[in-house]
């Protein structure tokens, strides 16, 4: 992953500077994520001196939109056994107008009627978040793996750092979402679907910022069907070893993005509550499941030594 990270602090209203990390926060597209808090605390944050970049998803209103367009969300289920939405070209266009056009700029509007002095961006913006198009996709349907064409999706390869850091620098607070710049291999540029959670997990490694990831429940629990079974915190392999083990569905997909951001640069992941009162503060003094970049420094290691 390339893209250089920011390492100037923020500066609080007084003017007095502060030397905590940016703060990347992930705001889940489900219904049942409610961003008012996250919006209200980011406009705390920000006004206090704190660094914010916010990213977010949409798949709820995503498929809404290609319904009214008289189509059908299609979900798929990878070799590796993650389902995930299939992206073709009609779908891409639906996608595009959800996230970029209506969910983006609504967020963004809700951050500056809070006094934050948001800007929206897409994933395309800048080469904000780029990589190569992945025109395929190896699914499992009936049983069989298949080779399915005609996908508009990519992996982040790499993060314009310079162009949030400038942002950031500047008073503003960042607002991304996919989709991200797919590289062709003559050499073009197409707009392509992205997971938002490993978005996320890209924008953070490259700030070397900590992540919180808001989603409907209190975090990773070790029986996913018992809340009380929460996982507090991991800080050693051992440990994230279970947090891994026990993410189911959803939760897996940002068990992985916290692991990629922290194996990228980031100093530790929350994944927390998005509906509690004050829900990113609360992630940041404890709250939710905290995963230390300690937990997959080990492993961030060995891969670099045989990168």
């Amino acid at each position: 992953m390339s893209g250089e990270r920011s390492d100037a602090g923020g500066a609080r209203a007084d003017g007095t500077a502060t030397d905590e990390p940016p703060v990347v926060v992930k705001i889940g597209g489900a219904k049942a994520v409610d961003p008012a808090g996250a919006v209200g605390d980011v406009a705390h944050l920000a006004a206090n001196g704190r660094e914010v970049v916010v990213v977010h998803g949409g798949s709820t209103v995503v498929d809404e939109v290609i319904e009214r367009l008289g189509m059908e969300p299609e979900y798929v289920e990878s070799a590796s056994g993650v389902t995930g939405r299939f992206t073709d070209a009609e779908t891409m266009e639906a996608f595009t107008m959800a996230m970029a056009g209506k969910l983006n700029t609504e967020l963004t509007a809700q951050f500056r009627e809070a006094g934050v002095d948001a800007v929206g961006l897409s994933g395309v913006d800048g080469g904000l978040l780029s990589g190569p198009r992945k025109s395929a996709v190896r699914v499992i349907e009936d049983g069989k793996k298949k080779i399915r064409r005609g996908e508009h999706s990519g992996r982040i390869e790499s993060v314009n750092a310079d162009l949030l850091s400038g942002l950031l620098a500047d008073g503003y607070t960042p607002v991304v979402s996919p989709p991200m710049e797919g590289k062709e291999s003559d050499g073009g540029v197409t707009p392509v679907n992205t997971d938002a959670d490993r978005a996320a997990a890209a924008v953070a490694g490259a700030l070397g910022a900590d992540l919180v990831l808001l989603t409907d429940v209190a975090g990773v629990y070790a029986d996913p069907d018992d809340s009380d079974t929460l996982i507090e915190s991991a800080a050693t392999p051992e440990e994230f070893d279970s947090v891994e083990d026990a993410a189911e569905g959803f939760m897996g997909k940002k068990v992985m993005a916290a692991k990629e951001a922290l194996s990228g640069g980031s100093g530790r992941v929350v994944v927390a509550d998005a509906n509690v009162r004050d829900p990113i503060v609360a992630a940041l003094g404890g709250a939710g499941t905290t995963i230390e970049r300690s937990a997959v420094a080990e492993q961030a290691e060995t891969e670099g030594e045989t990168a």
